[in-house]
């Protein structure tokens, strides 16, 4: 792919965690514009239809807009890097190689909407990832640039490094603030949100590691620019997270609406040798199915709702014929199982009953009764916890379900 396209994965790259070579090298440059105009900072955002890259997709001028209205002297920033599930890989890169792009990123961030602390949220599990995060904010810290924001802001802005738990639930946005409060991660319902009620009750912005980088080169270069990278109607570049039976997984950045065909057999390299393409899970194991009659999909957020399924994280575990899919979701279920906090008695129980009754489909020892039980918890766990985690769990369940039905009766066949 044209070097064009690789906004985020090349521009840091040579400079790693030295702040005087990324400021030497063009970096600062979005900062320093978004300090001539905080108020029109959003307003860039807005036209470049920046969204949300941890999941959900949400319009990120409209988060921003959401904590500027208020006046409260103590907002927050969080950088939420925690990056836990399956088959996702791209902030630990970003964070590792080009740790300055991300913290300027965040640095715009408040500036947008006049918050005095930046928190980095890095998972305690990637200790490279922790090492550069934490030498680069000491850079950023003792640098005049910092300083400069005082005015923009309002105040003198904090610039910190938080470890999370490491657990797969820390990354829920409500178990971030609890983390950073010194907390055990927890989620909490909402409302409120963290725009009203986040960090140590202030208005709270988290945003995900790869949307903060993308941030910085928008200040930097325009939102038409930014724009004109995407396919389609789609806008900007998108780390792709590839993985599972392919002949070369990796993390690849490319323009937003890249077809899901384009990245499994141009970049990687199709499947591996004799396997065909069967699946892939879209934005991690969370998700809806796709398969091959979703080929030619265009990997961005709308095209990708439209076939009732979610980008996500841009994760796309590839599954190929042959592999048993009863198998991958209960490994992935099994994942959640353990991945739940056990505050909500549904979410923990749920999550048990359905690994419980998929072990015993896979492993042949299935009654045509657990069919049934796994269809009647998915109706009626969803919604019944304080995240979405059991949401994500049941989803990948009643997709299964859904598109290989006769994989689950041939498993029960076996009994």
């Amino acid at each position: 792919m044209s070097p064009t396209y690789q906004v985020l994965t090349s521009a840091g790259a040579s400079v790693g965690t030295d702040l005087a070579a990324w400021l030497a090298n063009g970096g600062g440059t979005g900062l320093r514009n978004a300090l001539k105009d905080p108020q029109g900072v959003i307003g860039v955002i807005e036209q470049s239809d920046l969204r949300g890259m941890g999941g959900a997709g949400f319009p990120t001028h409209r988060k921003w807009a959401m904590i500027a209205a208020h006046k409260d002297y103590d907002k927050f920033i969080v950088c939420n890097g925690n990056e836990d599930e399956p088959g996702t890989f791209k902030d630990r890169v970003l964070l590792e190689h080009t740790p300055h792009q991300v913290i300027e990123g965040a640095l715009i961030a408040a500036v947008a909407t006049g918050s005095n602390h930046v928190v980095i949220y890095v998972n305690p599990h990637e200790r490279r990832a922790v090492a550069a995060v934490e030498l680069a904010v000491r850079q950023w810290q003792s640098h005049a640039l910092l300083a400069d924001m005082a005015d923009g802001v309002g105040g003198t802005v904090s610039l910190t490094v938080c470890r999370s738990s490491g657990l797969y639930i820390g990354g829920e946005e409500t178990a971030v603030i609890a983390t950073v409060e010194g907390g055990f991660p927890f989620p909490r319902r909402k409302p409120p949100y963290p725009a009203d009620k986040g960090v140590r009750g202030c208005p709270t912005v988290i945003n995900n590691t790869e949307t903060l980088a993308h941030v910085t080169h928008i200040l930097a270069n325009g939102a038409a620019w930014y724009c004109s990278l995407g396919l389609g109607t789609a806008t900007g570049t998108k780390l792709y997270s590839l993985s599972g039976d392919v002949l070369r997984p990796g993390l690849y950045e490319l323009p937003m609406g890249t077809t899901l065909e384009t990245l499994v057999f141009e970049h990687g390299q199709g499947m591996l040798q004799g396997r065909s393409f069967k699946a892939v899970f879209t934005g991690g194991p969370s998700n809806t199915l796709l398969t091959k009659r979703d080929l030619d999909v265009p990997l961005d957020f709308d095209s990708v709702r439209a076939r009732q399924s979610r980008l996500g994280t841009g994760a796309m575990i590839v599954i190929s014929e042959g592999t048993s899919i009863v198998r991958k979701v209960a490994e992935y279920v099994d994942f959640f199982a353990h991945g739940s906090c056990g505050q909500c008695p549904p979410c923990k129980g749920g999550t048990y009953q359905l690994a419980r009754l998929l072990n015993r489909i896979d492993t042949g020892h299935g009654v045509g009764s657990d069919l049934d039980a796994l269809r009647s918890l998915c109706s009626i766990l969803p919604g019944s916890g304080r995240c979405g985690l059991i949401d994500g769990a049941v989803t990948v369940v009643e997709s299964s379900l859904r598109t290989f039905p006769d994989e689950y009766e041939a498993q029960l066949l076996r009994a």
